[in-house]
C-alpha cells in the first residue's frame, strides 16, 4: 500500500463473497481478481438478511449459504489469499450479527491469525462499537466504518476518529449494485470526510467500469467495486470462462485507476 501512496495512485479494492459459488471456487475467483490487478481484497461474509446489498450480491450470498458456507470459512479464504499474494491486504466486510455470534474477540483473533488486515462493518457505528474497537486494537486490525451523503458533520468526525486504514464512503444512498454513473455527491462526501479528519477515504457502492474508476480515483484514495466482479460469476458458462470474465473486469478497472492520480499526493488506503 505504501508503494501506491508513493506513486500517487488510488487503490483498486475488489469485493467478492466468501463461499460463492463454493468455498474452494471463491478462493479461485479472488486469486483471479488479484492476479488481474486488484490492490486490496474485500471478502464478504454471506448473511441471511443483507439489507445493504443489491440483487446481484444477494444472489451470490444465497448460493454461498446454500453451498454450506459458514463464518469460519472466511479465515480459510483469507489465509489462502494472503499466502497467494502477501502484498495484497485482505479485509472482511460483514454485518455485525455474525461477528457477535462468533465472539468479538475470537473473531478478531482468528482474522489476525489468518493474515487479515481488518474489518469493514457497514451496520456498526463507532459509538456502538467499543467492543469491536478494543478487539481490533488488541489484535492489530484495521477498523473501517462507513459514511454516507446523509452523515452529519459530527458523524463524519466520529467516524474519521474511530477508523483505522480508511473510511468507506458510500457514494450513493441505498443498496449496493452496478450503476450507470457514480453518485453526484461522492466527491463532496470525500472532501467532507477528509475535512473531518480522515487521512484516507475510499469510495464504493456503484463503480462498475474503468471509466468510472478513473473518475472516482481522481478524488478518492481507493475505488471499491463489488457487483461488477460478482455478476460474471453468476452465469452458467464453464467456470474457467467465468474466471476469465472476472480477470477482464479487474483489468479494465485497474487500467482506470492507473489513469487517475490520487489527491494531495495520497494513494491507497
Amino acid at each position: 500500500m505504501e508503494e501506491l501512496r508513493a506513486a500517487g495512485r488510488p487503490a483498486l479494492v475488489g469485493y467478492l463473497p466468501v463461499g460463492f459459488p463454493t468455498p474452494e471456487r471463491s478462493i479461485e475467483a479472488v486469486k483471479a481478481m488479484v492476479d488481474a490487478g486488484v490492490d486490496v481484497v474485500e471478502l464478504g461474509i454471506p448473511y441471511t438478511d443483507p439489507v445493504m446489498d443489491g440483487p446481484v450480491i444477494q444472489r451470490a450470498a444465497e448460493q454461498a449459504l446454500a453451498a454450506g458456507t459458514r463464518v469460519a470459512d472466511v479465515f480459510r479464504v483469507v489465509r489462502a489469499v494472503t499466502e497467494h499474494a502477501p502484498h495484497v491486504p485482505v479485509l472482511v466486510m460483514t454485518y455485525w450479527n455474525p461477528v457477535l455470534r462468533y465472539g468479538v474477540d475470537a473473531f478478531a483473533r482468528d482474522l489476525a491469525a489468518a493474515g487479515g488486515a481488518g474489518l469493514i462493518t457497514p451496520d456498526l457505528v463507532p459509538d456502538e462499537g467499543a467492543e469491536w474497537i478494543a478487539a481490533a486494537d488488541a489484535h492489530g486490525l484495521d477498523k473501517v466504518f462507513l459514511v454516507a451523503p446523509s452523515s452529519t458533520t459530527e458523524r463524519l468526525r466520529l467516524t474519521a476518529a474511530a477508523s483505522r486504514g480508511f473510511v468507506y464512503a458510500a457514494s450513493t444512498m441505498g443498496v449496493t449494485g452496478v450503476r450507470a454513473r457514480v453518485g453526484d455527491r461522492a466527491e463532496q462526501l470525500v472532501a467532507d470526510t477528509r475535512a473531518a479528519g480522515a487521512p484516507r477515504v475510499c469510495v464504493g457502492l456503484g463503480v462498475s467500469n474503468g471509466e468510472q474508476a478513473a473518475q472516482v480515483g481522481a478524488f478518492a484514495d481507493g475505488v471499491i467495486v463489488g457487483s461488477a466482479f460478482v455478476r460474471p460469476l453468476l452465469g452458467d458458462e464453464p467456470w474457467e470462462r467465468r474466471l476469465d470474465a472476472v480477470r477482464a473486469v479487474a483489468a479494465d478497472l485497474a487500467a482506470g485507476v492507473a489513469r487517475a492520480r490520487a489527491p494531495h499526493g495520497g494513494g491507497a488506503a
